[in-house]
């Protein structure tokens, strides 16, 4: 081989080796863990502090709090018909949403005491936010169409906005402004934290029933969980950039800042991983096989564990003219915490 020719080869394995180390392929989330709770009660939200690796789990009339190991520390009760609870460490203090009491229990996070509970003048508080520039924790009413926001340090109802449908997931940018899904109309919408007014109403395309929603702040990109078996990302403008497939049966969607991954999860066992390779170019690098039931999550953005719940079921009971679509009854004892890592 000539000196021009070996070192053209020089080269070339040198850039392969290069591109190699600045691209590696992604880590594989994989089972760490599954632990049987058991315990009565469905679930919805689960909430994780990542200063503690506490996870908060809903269970209609209750919320299970357990450590990163999945071990039970604690138990949070009388929070009737609870979503799930919004947590915010920098007061120490926890927001249970309670869809049938149409309230909201403040909690204390360390001892897991009830503060107080603040009554809403709003109907089927479900899903619910933290907003870090107003210090005002929002819940997202179901029945009546609007969300309400609360003073976070005074637990004081400060007000109501009308969103003009069914409310669903939510997020912030930390600068005050937050994106919420319109599950009934397939609509985002954008509204003024501060001043309680909607800035933007944006169709969402190809999307029924938004469910799930994550933010990424430095890209300023929304991933939107849909019941037609997709995730739309779109801008803080409305609108979509991309998509990715995921499974049946969504109801929760995270993005982990530090590995810029987005996850979806469905009811019909999946966990769908995706990447953003460049601007407006979105691909799944990891479909997580969990187990049927397990439709919502949450993730440690600290040591980036993602933690899912369900359990086995009885047959539906018959349908009735005011539950037209019954669900499968979950089996009390078989209630079970599903722990991923890399």
């Amino acid at each position: 081989m000539s000196k021009t020719k070996w070192g053209l080869a020089v080269l070339c394995v040198a850039g392969w080796a290069g591109w190699m180390a600045a691209a590696p392929a992604t880590p594989q989330y994989h089972l760490v863990k599954k632990v049987t709770l058991g315990g009565e009660g469905g679930w919805d939200y689960l909430s994780a502090d990542p200063m503690t690796h506490r996870v908060f789990i809903s269970r209609g009339t209750h919320i299970m709090v357990v450590d990163a190991e999945g071990k039970v520390v604690g138990d949070i009760p009388n929070v009737d018909g609870t979503h799930g609870a919004a947590l915010v460490p920098e007061l120490g203090r926890g927001f249970s949403s309670n869809g049938r009491s149409n309230s909201v229990t403040i909690f204390d996070l360390k001892t897991m005491a009830t503060i107080k509970e603040v009554k809403l003048q709003a109907d089927g508080p479900d899903g619910f936010l933290y907003d870090p520039a107003t210090k005002r924790v929002f819940t997202f009413n179901a029945r009546s169409k609007d969300a309400s926001a609360i003073d976070a340090s005074t637990g004081e109802v400060l007000g109501n906005v009308a969103l003009g449908g069914k409310p669903e997931a939510a997020q912030s940018d930390g600068a005050g402004h937050v994106w919420v899904n319109i599950e009934d109309k397939a609509q985002l919408a954008e509204f003024d934290a501060k001043a309680l007014k909607v800035l933007n109403t944006s169709p969402l395309p190809g999307c029924e029933e938004p469910t799930g929603m994550a933010i990424d702040v430095s890209r300023k990109r929304l991933f939107i969980g849909c019941h037609s078996k997709v995730m739309l990302v779109a801008g803080y403008d409305g609108k979509v950039v991309g998509s990715v497939p995921i499974g049946e049966g969504v109801d929760a969607a995270n993005f982990d800042p530090a590995t810029k991954l987005a996850f979806a999860s469905c009811g019909d066992g999946t966990i769908t991983v995706a990447h953003e390779d460049t601007p407006g170019k979105f691909t799944v690098v990891q479909t997580i096989s969990t187990q049927r039931g397990a439709r919502t999550m949450t993730l440690d953005t600290k040591n980036h564990n993602i933690y899912t719940v369900t359990s086995d079921f009885n047959p539906p009971p018959a349908p009735t003219a005011e539950n037209p679509r019954p669900r499968p009854v979950p089996i009390p004892s078989t209630f079970t915490l599903l722990i991923y890592g890399r």
